[in-house]
Formats: C-alpha cells, structure tokens, sequence
C-alpha cells in the first residue's frame, strides 16, 4: 500500500467520523448518518475527479474505503452520548480530514497532469467540498461559506507550506 492511500484511507475514515457527528447533531437516524459520513467522506475527491476527468471516480470499487465509511458511522452512532460536545468533535475531525486530504488532492491532481496552482485549487476542493455538502445536507451555513471562518484558507496555507517544505514549489513561484 503507498502512503497515498493511506493518507486517503484515514482521510476517508476521519471525515466519515466527522460527518456522522454532524448528522448526530443534526438529529439524523443512522441511515442519515451513513448517507452524510458518505458525502463527507467522498464528496471532495469526487468534485475533484470529475473536474480532472479521472474515471471512474476514487471511491468507485474500494470496497476498504466504502468500509471505512461504515465503521466511521459506526462508532461514532455507537457512543451515542459518551462524546457530549460534539461541536468540539467535529473541529478535530475536521481538521486531521483536511489536512489529510488537501495533501491527497493535491498528489492526485498533479498525477493527472496540473500545474501546481491548479494542484493546490484541486487540493483544497478535495479537502472541503464533502464538509460543505454534508453541511448543507444537516441544514447547518456551510463552514466553508462563513464570514471570518479560514477554513479553505487553511488547507491552501498548508498546501503551500507542504510544496516548499518538499522543495515541489517555491513560496515565490506560486505567488508569480
């Protein structure tokens, strides 16, 4: 297994987590919890293939992905009110997912032929796109469209910072 997939892998685990914590929050049964750990999990890195014209999409026949999916709603349905601030849940989850999965979407959009601005585009779709679907999904603003909210500012923050640090891409030759 490359180290690719297992970032994706705990990406797809952690924001399924953090998806069906908000689905819990929201008041969903478990089905609705399963349904929103999945457009957490995969919405971003779909968004991300169909702009990038990979085929079939990330999650088409991985069957540990789709797993992850339901062990993540899993848990997170089985503690029922053991984790009583989910708001502060959700913040952690969210932000391992992201940074996971802005490195992921960027690797994977530079595999399939972009530039390094379009990479980290790519990247920070990957990395919150499913968050504001499944916001969307619980009838909560989307993180991603609050005023004063750095949400996708992060993950592009980091992706520069995981560019330079690799010496990919120059600080100078991303701002030119």
């Amino acid at each position: 297994m490359t180290f690719l997939k297992i970032i994706t892998y705990l990406g797809i685990f952690v924001f399924a987590l953090a998806g069906a914590f908000k689905a819990r929050g929201a008041k969903l049964d478990v089905f609705g919890g399963l349904v929103v750990a999945f457009v957490s999990a995969y919405g971003g890195g779909t968004l991300r293939d169909l702009l990038l014209g990979v085929k079939p999409v990330n999650w088409i026949n991985d069957n540990l992905a789709f797993a992850l999916v339901f062990a993540g709603t899993a848990v997170t349905f089985l503690v029922k009110d053991k984790v009583n601030n989910f708001r502060r849940t959700i913040f952690f989850t969210d932000a391992i997912g992201l940074g996971l999965f802005t490195a992921a979407g960027i690797e994977i959009a530079l595999r399939n032929g972009t530039n390094e601005i379009y990479g980290l585009v790519m990247g920070v779709i990957t990395a919150t796109f499913g968050g504001l679907i499944a916001d969307i999904f619980c009838g909560y603003p989307p993180l991603l469209l609050r005023k004063g909210e750095l949400y996708a500012t992060a993950c592009a923050a980091g992706g520069i910072f995981s560019f330079s640090s690799i010496n990919t891409l120059a600080l100078p030759k991303i701002l030119t």
